[in-house]
Protein backbone atom coordinates (compact mmCIF):
# COMPACT_ATOMS: atom_id res chain seq x y z
CA UNK A 1 0.00 0.00 0.00
CA UNK A 2 1.52 3.32 -1.09
CA UNK A 3 1.76 5.74 1.81
CA UNK A 4 3.14 9.20 1.10
CA UNK A 5 1.46 11.56 3.52
CA UNK A 6 0.57 12.07 7.17
CA UNK A 7 -1.38 15.21 8.04
CA UNK A 8 -2.56 14.52 11.58
CA UNK A 9 0.54 15.11 13.70
CA UNK A 10 1.00 17.09 16.92
CA UNK A 11 3.83 19.22 18.24
CA UNK A 12 4.66 20.73 21.61
CA UNK A 13 1.96 23.32 20.84
CA UNK A 14 -0.53 20.61 21.84
CA UNK A 15 1.30 20.47 25.21
CA UNK A 16 0.71 16.72 25.67
CA UNK A 17 2.92 16.08 22.61
CA UNK A 18 6.67 16.15 22.82
CA UNK A 19 8.33 17.15 19.52
CA UNK A 20 8.81 20.43 17.72
CA UNK A 21 7.50 21.51 14.34
CA UNK A 22 10.93 21.05 12.78
CA UNK A 23 11.36 17.60 14.34
CA UNK A 24 8.04 16.41 12.87
CA UNK A 25 8.92 17.79 9.44
CA UNK A 26 12.36 16.18 9.52
CA UNK A 27 10.92 12.83 10.59
CA UNK A 28 8.39 12.93 7.74
CA UNK A 29 11.08 13.81 5.19
CA UNK A 30 13.38 11.06 6.45
CA UNK A 31 10.58 8.52 6.05
CA UNK A 32 10.09 9.50 2.41
CA UNK A 33 6.74 11.24 2.78
CA UNK A 34 5.70 13.87 0.25
CA UNK A 35 3.38 15.79 2.59
CA UNK A 36 3.29 16.32 6.34
CA UNK A 37 0.52 18.18 8.14
CA UNK A 38 0.63 19.79 11.55
CA UNK A 39 -2.71 19.60 13.36
CA UNK A 40 -2.27 20.90 16.87
CA UNK A 41 -5.25 20.97 19.18
CA UNK A 42 -7.67 23.85 19.36
CA UNK A 43 -7.84 25.92 22.54
CA UNK A 44 -10.49 23.99 24.46
CA UNK A 45 -8.16 21.03 24.96
CA UNK A 46 -6.66 21.34 28.46
CA UNK A 47 -3.27 23.01 28.28
CA UNK A 48 -3.41 23.75 24.55
CA UNK A 49 -2.28 27.09 23.17
CA UNK A 50 -4.91 29.76 22.64
CA UNK A 51 -6.31 31.12 19.36
CA UNK A 52 -3.40 33.45 18.70
CA UNK A 53 -1.06 30.51 18.07
CA UNK A 54 -2.86 29.98 14.75
CA UNK A 55 -2.49 33.57 13.50
CA UNK A 56 1.09 33.65 12.22
CA UNK A 57 1.63 30.56 10.08
CA UNK A 58 3.03 32.72 7.28
CA UNK A 59 6.41 32.85 9.05
CA UNK A 60 6.80 29.09 8.68
CA UNK A 61 7.22 29.50 4.90
CA UNK A 62 5.73 26.06 4.37
CA UNK A 63 6.96 25.54 0.82
CA UNK A 64 8.55 22.36 -0.40
CA UNK A 65 11.72 24.24 -1.39
CA UNK A 66 12.26 25.33 2.23
CA UNK A 67 12.00 21.90 3.85
CA UNK A 68 12.31 19.34 1.05
CA UNK A 69 8.74 18.23 1.77
CA UNK A 70 5.36 19.93 1.48
CA UNK A 71 4.14 21.20 4.86
CA UNK A 72 0.48 21.92 5.58
CA UNK A 73 -0.49 23.92 8.65
CA UNK A 74 -3.81 22.91 10.13
CA UNK A 75 -5.49 22.24 13.45
CA UNK A 76 -7.36 19.48 15.20
CA UNK A 77 -10.50 21.34 16.15
CA UNK A 78 -12.37 20.13 19.19
CA UNK A 79 -16.11 19.72 18.72
CA UNK A 80 -17.71 21.46 21.70
CA UNK A 81 -21.45 20.88 21.28
CA UNK A 82 -23.82 18.40 19.65
CA UNK A 83 -24.56 20.74 16.74
CA UNK A 84 -20.94 20.43 15.64
CA UNK A 85 -19.51 23.79 16.73
CA UNK A 86 -15.73 23.85 17.08
CA UNK A 87 -13.40 25.76 19.36
CA UNK A 88 -11.34 28.05 17.13
CA UNK A 89 -12.65 31.47 16.11
CA UNK A 90 -13.51 31.91 12.45
CA UNK A 91 -10.82 34.48 11.71
CA UNK A 92 -8.17 31.95 12.78
CA UNK A 93 -9.84 28.98 11.09
CA UNK A 94 -9.59 30.87 7.82
CA UNK A 95 -5.80 30.88 8.11
CA UNK A 96 -5.61 27.08 8.17
CA UNK A 97 -4.79 24.87 5.20
CA UNK A 98 -7.15 22.26 6.62
CA UNK A 99 -8.79 21.14 9.84
CA UNK A 100 -9.44 17.80 11.47
CA UNK A 101 -12.58 17.84 13.63
CA UNK A 102 -12.79 15.38 16.52
CA UNK A 103 -14.73 14.50 19.64
CA UNK A 104 -12.57 14.45 22.79
CA UNK A 105 -13.97 13.75 26.22
CA UNK A 106 -11.97 16.55 27.93
CA UNK A 107 -13.85 18.98 25.64
CA UNK A 108 -17.37 17.52 25.39
CA UNK A 109 -19.27 14.93 27.37
CA UNK A 110 -19.89 11.75 25.34
CA UNK A 111 -23.46 11.88 24.12
CA UNK A 112 -25.97 9.43 22.72
CA UNK A 113 -25.47 7.81 19.34
CA UNK A 114 -27.77 10.45 17.84
CA UNK A 115 -25.98 13.35 19.55
CA UNK A 116 -22.49 12.20 18.61
CA UNK A 117 -23.47 11.53 15.01
CA UNK A 118 -25.16 14.92 14.68
CA UNK A 119 -22.10 16.61 16.18
CA UNK A 120 -19.71 15.04 13.64
CA UNK A 121 -21.99 15.76 10.70
CA UNK A 122 -22.47 19.32 11.92
CA UNK A 123 -18.70 19.84 12.01
CA UNK A 124 -18.50 18.76 8.36
CA UNK A 125 -20.42 21.88 7.38
CA UNK A 126 -17.40 23.97 8.31
CA UNK A 127 -15.66 24.43 4.93
CA UNK A 128 -12.19 24.12 6.51
CA UNK A 129 -12.98 20.74 8.05
CA UNK A 130 -11.54 18.22 5.62
CA UNK A 131 -11.10 15.23 7.96
CA UNK A 132 -13.17 13.69 10.76
CA UNK A 133 -10.79 12.35 13.38
CA UNK A 134 -11.03 8.88 14.94
CA UNK A 135 -14.81 8.45 14.44
CA UNK A 136 -14.72 4.83 15.64
CA UNK A 137 -13.86 5.82 19.23
CA UNK A 138 -16.17 3.64 21.38
CA UNK A 139 -16.50 6.44 23.95
CA UNK A 140 -18.53 8.30 21.34
CA UNK A 141 -20.84 5.80 19.61
CA UNK A 142 -21.73 6.91 16.09
CA UNK A 143 -24.16 5.85 13.38
CA UNK A 144 -21.53 4.87 10.82
CA UNK A 145 -24.04 4.65 7.97
CA UNK A 146 -25.21 8.24 8.45
CA UNK A 147 -21.64 9.41 8.94
CA UNK A 148 -20.39 7.73 5.77
CA UNK A 149 -23.19 9.16 3.65
CA UNK A 150 -22.60 12.63 5.10
CA UNK A 151 -18.86 12.43 4.45
CA UNK A 152 -19.49 11.81 0.77
CA UNK A 153 -22.07 14.58 0.61
CA UNK A 154 -19.79 17.15 2.26
CA UNK A 155 -16.59 16.02 0.53
CA UNK A 156 -14.89 15.18 3.84
CA UNK A 157 -12.39 12.39 4.50
CA UNK A 158 -12.94 9.92 7.31
CA UNK A 159 -9.87 8.94 9.26
CA UNK A 160 -8.27 5.60 10.01
CA UNK A 161 -6.30 6.59 13.08
CA UNK A 162 -3.20 4.52 13.77
CA UNK A 163 -2.97 5.70 17.36
CA UNK A 164 -6.44 4.31 18.06
CA UNK A 165 -5.36 0.82 17.02
CA UNK A 166 -2.05 0.66 18.85
CA UNK A 167 -2.04 -1.95 21.63
CA UNK A 168 -1.35 0.77 24.21
CA UNK A 169 -3.60 3.31 22.48
CA UNK A 170 -5.79 5.68 24.46
CA UNK A 171 -9.04 4.84 22.63
CA UNK A 172 -9.56 1.31 23.89
CA UNK A 173 -12.00 -0.76 21.87
CA UNK A 174 -11.34 1.00 18.57
CA UNK A 175 -9.80 -2.12 17.07
CA UNK A 176 -13.00 -4.01 17.79
CA UNK A 177 -15.12 -1.28 16.17
CA UNK A 178 -12.91 -1.13 13.08
CA UNK A 179 -14.64 -3.99 11.24
CA UNK A 180 -18.08 -2.36 11.47
CA UNK A 181 -16.71 1.09 10.67
CA UNK A 182 -14.69 0.04 7.64
CA UNK A 183 -17.40 -2.27 6.32
CA UNK A 184 -19.87 0.63 6.22
CA UNK A 185 -17.32 2.96 4.62
CA UNK A 186 -16.54 0.31 2.02
CA UNK A 187 -20.24 -0.14 1.27
CA UNK A 188 -20.56 3.58 0.51
CA UNK A 189 -17.15 3.85 -1.23
CA UNK A 190 -16.02 6.56 1.18
CA UNK A 191 -12.51 8.01 0.69
CA UNK A 192 -10.38 7.42 3.78
CA UNK A 193 -7.12 8.81 5.11
CA UNK A 194 -4.63 7.03 7.34
CA UNK A 195 -3.22 9.26 10.07
CA UNK A 196 -0.58 8.64 12.70
CA UNK A 197 -2.01 11.11 15.24
CA UNK A 198 1.64 11.31 16.27
CA UNK A 199 2.46 13.00 19.56
CA UNK A 200 6.19 12.27 19.11
CA UNK A 201 8.31 12.61 15.99
CA UNK A 202 9.15 8.89 16.07
CA UNK A 203 5.51 8.14 15.23
CA UNK A 204 5.17 10.57 12.31
CA UNK A 205 4.26 8.53 9.24
CA UNK A 206 3.61 5.40 11.30
CA UNK A 207 0.44 3.85 9.89
CA UNK A 208 1.29 0.22 10.63
CA UNK A 209 -1.90 -0.68 12.48
CA UNK A 210 -4.18 1.42 10.27
CA UNK A 211 -2.77 -0.27 7.16
CA UNK A 212 -3.24 -3.70 8.73
CA UNK A 213 -6.90 -2.94 9.40
CA UNK A 214 -7.50 -1.69 5.87
CA UNK A 215 -5.77 -4.69 4.35
CA UNK A 216 -7.72 -7.07 6.57
CA UNK A 217 -10.99 -5.53 5.38
CA UNK A 218 -9.94 -5.52 1.73
CA UNK A 219 -10.45 -1.77 1.48
CA UNK A 220 -9.92 -0.55 -2.12
CA UNK A 221 -6.57 1.22 -2.39
CA UNK A 222 -8.01 3.79 -4.79
CA UNK A 223 -10.18 5.05 -1.92
CA UNK A 224 -7.20 5.57 0.42
CA UNK A 225 -5.78 9.01 -0.35
CA UNK A 226 -2.36 8.44 1.26
CA UNK A 227 -1.05 6.90 -1.95
CA UNK A 228 -1.69 9.95 -4.15
CA UNK A 229 -0.51 13.30 -2.73
CA UNK A 230 -1.82 15.28 -5.70
CA UNK A 231 -5.25 13.70 -5.36
CA UNK A 232 -5.22 14.50 -1.65
CA UNK A 233 -4.34 18.16 -2.29
CA UNK A 234 -7.08 18.49 -4.89
CA UNK A 235 -9.46 16.90 -2.41
CA UNK A 236 -8.78 19.26 0.46
CA UNK A 237 -8.59 22.35 -1.73
CA UNK A 238 -11.71 21.26 -3.65
CA UNK A 239 -10.06 21.35 -7.05
CA UNK A 240 -8.36 24.71 -6.46
CA UNK A 241 -4.87 23.31 -5.86
CA UNK A 242 -2.37 24.53 -8.44
CA UNK A 243 0.87 23.24 -6.93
Amino acid sequence: MRDLLDVHTHTIASVHAYSTLRENITAAKNKGLAIVGIADHGPSMPGAFQDFYFCNFKVIRAHEADYGIKVLMGAELNIIDYSGSTDLRGEFVERLDFAVASLHDPCIRPGTLEQNTTALIGAMRNPKVKIIGHPENPKFPVDFDRLARAAKEHHVLLEVNNSSYMPEGSRAGSREKAHEYLAVCKKHAVPLIMSSDAHLDLDVGNHQYAAEMLTREGYPEELIVNGDPEKFLRFIFRGNYTG
